[in-house]
């Protein structure tokens, strides 16, 4: 549930099922929101909750659970007495703190990671450009176990496939994230686990364009230079307006999430020029089935 503002001024609640993350993310906005219309510093909401600015900036940021006890004295603090509204809140906060179903898999994941995975459950639209590898979301297991078995060797390599299993549900709930993927030419040329895998993935990947949601493009070697060159990277929308875009771009040990506005404009545009440079999307499905009846 997020809470927003109705004509009366009062919150009234919407009830969304995209996990935790989201939740934080956009409680933290509205005590922003709550903060700044009521000309409060960060020190002085810090000081009401005994704690510093950096604790009200993780707080705004959604990057940390919330006490009720800080929820309260924040509410008092920005001025919100009504009993509904400080319940409505309160009751944000409580789902907020809800673990998502990838904390069960926290011994495995990187905190870095488990927050992706929060935000692409959470997200109305994904565009991602790959350049090395068919994207997370569409892979087989068997294409995903024998990538991760380049970076893995341990007896948790099922769990491990578990993950990249469950994280796919998204595209089959009913109110599925508009994914657009545009794949370089060389992912595809690339046989990850031997033939029959390979040829199996891009089978897959022709049954998954057919879905609504789903768009797949391959950026042929034939498109020659362009302005993402080596640098995969994720661009994800979501229906809040607490929410800005967020730009990903996972490294080996560590990841980067990017919104400022001069961000998102550079990589809104590479993605579009992307897609103008890629094959159509009939176009790439025919190169799909080529590299499938080559493999």
């Amino acid at each position: 549930m997020i809470a927003e503002p109705d004509d009366d001024g009062r919150v009234q609640s919407i009830v969304v099922e995209r996990g935790p993350t989201v939740l934080r993310i956009a409680l933290g906005g509205q005590l922003r929101d709550l903060r700044v219309k009521n000309g409060i510093t960060r020190e002085a909401a810090g000081d009401a909750i005994r704690g510093s600015h950096a604790k009200i900036s993780r707080l705004e940021l959604g990057r940390t659970g919330f006490k009720e006890r800080d929820i309260r004295d924040l509410l008092t603090l920005y001025g919100v007495t009504d009993a509904e509204e400080r319940e409505n809140f309160l009751d944000l906060a409580r789902q907020a703190n809800e673990p998502g179903w990838w904390h069960r898999y926290s011994d495995l994941l990187p905190s870095w990671f488990g927050t992706y995975i929060g935000l692409e459950q959470a997200a109305t639209k994904i565009r991602t450009y790959e350049a090395h590898l068919v994207p997370g979301l569409l892979q087989t297991p068997e294409y995903a176990r024998a990538v991760m078995s380049l970076g893995y060797e341990d007896a948790d390599m099922d769990r491990r496939v578990q993950v990249r299993i469950r994280r796919q549900e998204v595209l089959h709930r009913a109110d599925p994230p508009i994914i657009w993927a545009i794949i370089d030419e060389a992912a595809l040329h690339r046989p990850v686990g031997g033939s029959r895998v390979h040829r199996e993935q891009m089978e897959h990947l022709i049954e998954l364009a057919e879905l609504p949601n789903v768009t797949v493009q391959v950026l042929p070697y034939s498109a020659g230079e362009h302005a993402a060159a080596g640098s995969s990277f994720s661009i994800l929308r979501f229906a809040e307006t607490e929410l800005p875009d967020i730009v990903y771009l996972e490294h080996l040990t560590s990841a980067l999430y990017l919104d400022r506005k001069q961000d998102l404009a550079l990589y809104l545009s590479v993605m579009d020029r992307l897609s103008v440079q890629a094959e159509a999307p009939g176009e790439s499905l025919k190169i799909l089935a080529e590299y499938a009846k080559n493999a």
